[in-house]
């Protein structure tokens, strides 16, 4: 474990932290009149891919808990597992008549990417979202993490404007792996949302977006709020994953961006700094809820969309909403943190 007298010596001021009566709360979504829970669900997992088999029903069992706790955002992909998750989500959602916000994305599938981004592309994959979805309107569809030379050309946002305006979609946004991507994305007009890799490990937006995206009304979604599991505090440096999960075979960044495993921290290492925030977690609270409800205490941020593999961590997940903030001792305590024993050591864009 790390030593870091200065966390230690500012932690002993919160320990009588208390979780208050659970209720999830909401926040508007950029400028519409839609409101979301501050705790959303992330559907990669559902994929059946990158984080470990999980079968159908109990894929069914995780999205009931997250609506049965108030989650109303789901966020999924067409690219996780191969259209599995969105088909997922399309035949709870016809099952259970929900009322959910339903956030996709596209740009990751062959069909576009690297270079095939074009007008006829982006709306085939919009139109295989709405039939897997079994959807005739996308609340929210995002690029997915698209090369930096095709959001500089600036065409195909054009293409979302043109399906916003037809009804095949009713807000589009980005997911970016940068805070220069996303920079320029917020200079689009019509841009609701920007989808951002934000956890204790990866506090540049604080400094370089969030009051941009306030003064722009554009929706913060915050992915990878655990950093892919390792600020929950359950994860050991000995800790083995399945083949075929990222956390495997991306830790270093061997099939995609670094910074989607582990927030780009070498796995080792990543484990060692969870560990040494432990002495810093409220009273009552776990290190997950810690992280989240830390995010969740900036007012830039709309909903956090923390993933999912058993039904229990989506009710824990959800009770961060109504926990009360943090206090101003640990939240300074956390960003020293950050700034002292974290940033030199991530790696990918950012």
């Amino acid at each position: 474990m790390i030593d870091l007298p200065f966390l230690k010596m500012n932690c002993k001021l919160i320990s009588g932290h208390r979780k208050s009566i659970y209720f999830m709360h909401t926040r508007p979504f950029a400028n519409t009149t839609r409101q979301v829970s501050e705790i959303g669900l992330g559907c990669w997992q559902l994929g059946g891919a990158d984080w470990g088999a999980i079968d159908d029903s109990e894929c069914h069992r995780i999205l009931s808990a997250a609506v049965e706790s108030g989650v109303n955002f789901f966020d999924t992909a067409d690219v996780y597992g191969d259209g599995r998750s969105e088909t997922l989500i399309g035949s709870f959602l016809k099952q259970t008549g929900g009322e959910v916000f339903t956030a996709t994305k596209l740009g990751r599938t062959g069909e576009l990417y690297p270079d095939k981004y074009t007008e006829a592309t982006v709306r085939a994959a919009t139109e295989a979202s709405l039939k897997r979805l079994d959807l005739e309107t996308l609340d929210l569809t995002q690029l997915h993490c698209v090369p930096m030379e095709i959001l500089r050309q600036g065409e195909i946002f054009d293409w979302l404007r043109k399906l916003r305006d037809e009804g095949k979609i009713r807000a589009f946004g980005a997911s970016v792996e940068s805070m220069e991507e996303a920079l320029l994305c917020l200079e689009q007009s019509g841009l609701a949302s920007l989808q951002i890799i934000f956890n204790l490990f990866r506090q540049k937006p604080i400094s370089t977006l969030f009051d941009a995206a306030l003064a722009r009304k554009v929706g913060i979604i915050v992915r990878l709020p655990l950093a892919s599991g390792v600020l929950s505090g359950n994860l050991k440096a000995s800790t083995v994953f399945p083949e075929k999960d990222h956390r495997n075979y991306n830790r270093d960044g061997q099939a995609f961006n670094v910074g989607e495993t582990f927030a780009g921290l070498p796995y080792e290492k990543a484990v060692a700094l969870a560990d040494s925030l432990k002495s810093c977690i409220p009273a009552g609270m776990t290190m997950a809820q810690m992280a989240q409800r830390w995010i969740l205490d900036h007012p830039a941020v709309t909903t956090v969309i923390t993933g999912a593999s058993r039904p229990s961590q989506v009710s824990e997940n959800a009770s961060v909403s109504s926990l009360s903030p943090l206090p101003a001792e640990l939240n300074a305590a956390l960003r020293e943190f950050y700034q002292r024993e974290v940033h030199a050591h991530i790696r990918g864009p950012y």
